[in-house]
């Protein structure tokens, strides 16, 4: 799906640009997602992970553009991707309801308004899909997001343990919540 290119306002008064991705910044979406998941435990994918190629990660966002099914939002500082979020929708009768939520901003980023207006953003998207409960996991520890969760109106309704083992071998719980609209 594709993405109406708006202007923000950040709290410090900085402007960013919410946007759809181009298939030509795979490499530097590339870059985006591995210092992303370098920076965090709370990416479900460690920066080695990331695509192979600049081109896989070119196709990749072809597909997500032309996806009836997913959004995917850039947000851009000064040229640079600073976050993005997705929102995947369903098609089936019984789930076209519910939509599933991701997003990541880089740590330089954080707390200036940039997740708060992703997440209205997503649920705007979801409101003009007639979608009545939004959904997202987090990864145990990761406080920060579930502020951010909380703030934007979900609340937890599962938990996994165990779900997550990182290198070092310790086990994390993912956190099931979900926003009704």
């Amino acid at each position: 799906m594709r993405y109406e290119t708006k202007k923000i306002i950040l709290k410090n008064g900085q402007e960013v640009v919410f946007r759809s991705p181009s298939t030509s910044e795979g490499a530097q979406m590339m870059e985006f997602l591995k210092q992303l998941a370098a920076e965090t435990e709370f990416i479900l994918r460690y920066p080695e992970e990331c695509r192979e190629t600049a081109q896989q990660e070119a196709e990749y966002l072809g597909r997500m553009i032309q996806s009836p099914t997913d959004l995917m939002i850039v947000c851009t500082v000064d040229g640079e991707i600073a976050g993005n979020c997705q929102i995947s929708f369903t098609d089936r009768i019984k789930t076209r309801h519910r939509a599933t939520l991701a997003i990541g901003i880089l740590q330089k980023f954080w707390g200036l308004g940039i997740g708060t207006a992703m997440f209205s953003e997503m649920e705007r998207a979801a409101g003009e899909k007639g979608v009545l409960q939004m959904e997202l996991d987090y990864i145990e520890g990761n406080e920060r997001g579930r502020r951010l969760y909380e703030k934007m109106g979900f609340v937890p309704v599962a938990e996994r343990p165990d779900a997550i083992r990182l290198k070092d071998g310790t086990m994390r719980k993912e956190i099931s919540m979900i926003k009704k609209l």
